[in-house]
């Protein structure tokens, strides 16, 4: 019992399962799950679809962060992609044709690479400090939307768009599979191979892992770009839910609920090791807190008080001294006696 409550996902888990108790005692139909014309619906599968962008964006943000970086560009780099495909779909002359989507969404793409090899280049390349180097990107990314949109909210009507967003697939939101599928790739790539391991040894010690022969530079470029092709695809799935790319409000403070997610799922921000699972439960707890204080009829002008709240109540229950207190009152448990432990 000791180890399990010492476990830095015990406390997300915990705290996930209480609002889950504070939902269902609001709302007695919480967990109702129901199929209606072949498409599953419920307050779960919300809670899924609505935090899929949020999921996204945190697993790219999670092997950052791991690397001893940070990328506050994120959501600037979700307004670029959604403004993109959105101006794309609108200049072609079929915006429903199931190809000028592909182009949008494959164009989008690739000037997310480009944007996040800039965020490594500037990185790993200049040494510049990761919280500038994406600063800037944060600042004038919102600039580069606006002139691609030209201050304008563009509306478009394509339903192969629409459907990235808001569509179903064998009944399972299109959202939610793409968030699934860049967890279950993230997570193959980094802890069947020796990616993981490397991405660790250079958050621990990057002059260390340099000398051993890691190539950190690289490596640092990649993660950038892998963060930044993250927040593209989220960029799209927000955009094509609202059907409309708004270069203003597109991934505002996406970064913050990312950065969130991975200090609640137990990820330091002091770089090393790193936990994707934990990253999964913490944008869970995120989207489930937006989803209570809305469910209990608290004004959602207090969101953000609430997710401080959680942030804090996590962070010290899953703090050093914390730990080193309940292996204390352990310790003391043993010396006591056999049936102190049980």
């Amino acid at each position: 019992m000791i180890r399990l409550v010492t476990s830095r996902l015990f406390w997300p888990v915990a705290m996930l399962v209480v609002l889950f108790a504070i939902n269902v005692i609001a709302f007695p139909g919480f967990f109702h799950l129901e199929i209606k014309d072949g498409h599953l619906f419920g307050s779960l599968v919300d809670i899924l679809r609505n935090g899929a962008p949020t999921m996204i964006v945190a697993v790219g943000m999670t092997l950052v962060i791991a690397t001893r970086g940070i990328d506050l560009s994120v959501g600037a780099v979700c307004a670029i992609s959604g403004a993109l495909a959105c101006s794309i779909i609108l200049g072609s002359p079929d915006p429903g044709s199931l190809s000028t989507v592909a182009v949008a969404v494959a164009v989008s793409l690739v000037v997310s690479v480009v944007l996040g090899l800039w965020n490594g280049t500037l990185v790993a390349l200049l040494g510049i400090q990761p919280i500038i180097a994406t600063l800037i990107l944060m600042t004038a990314g919102r600039g580069v939307a606006m002139l691609i949109t030209e201050g304008q909210i563009l509306t478009v009507n394509s339903p192969p768009f629409k459907a990235l967003g808001s569509g179903f697939l064998l009944g399972i939101p299109i959202a939610v599979i793409l968030a699934a599928v860049i967890f279950a790739a993230a997570a193959l790539l980094t802890r069947q191979t020796a990616l993981g391991m490397l991405i660790e040894s250079v958050g621990i010690n990057p002059e260390a892992s340099r000398q051993a022969g890691v190539r950190a530079r690289g490596l640092l470029i990649g993660v950038y770009i892998f963060s930044a092709v993250c927040a593209g695809i989220a960029g799209l799935v927000l955009t094509a839910n609202q059907t409309a790319a708004d270069a203003n409000n597109t991934g505002l403070f996406i970064e913050l609920d990312a950065i969130l997610a991975v200090v609640i799922g137990g990820t330091s921000l002091a770089g090393g090791r790193y936990s994707l699972a934990g990253t999964l439960v913490g944008a869970l707890v995120i989207q489930t807190l937006i989803t209570t204080v809305y469910t209990v009829g608290i004004p959602p002008i207090a969101t953000m008080v609430f997710k401080a709240a959680v942030v804090v109540a996590v962070c010290l229950l899953q703090s050093p001294r914390t730990s080193a207190a309940i292996r204390s009152w352990r310790h003391r448990a043993v010396a006591t006696g056999p049936q102190a432990v049980a």
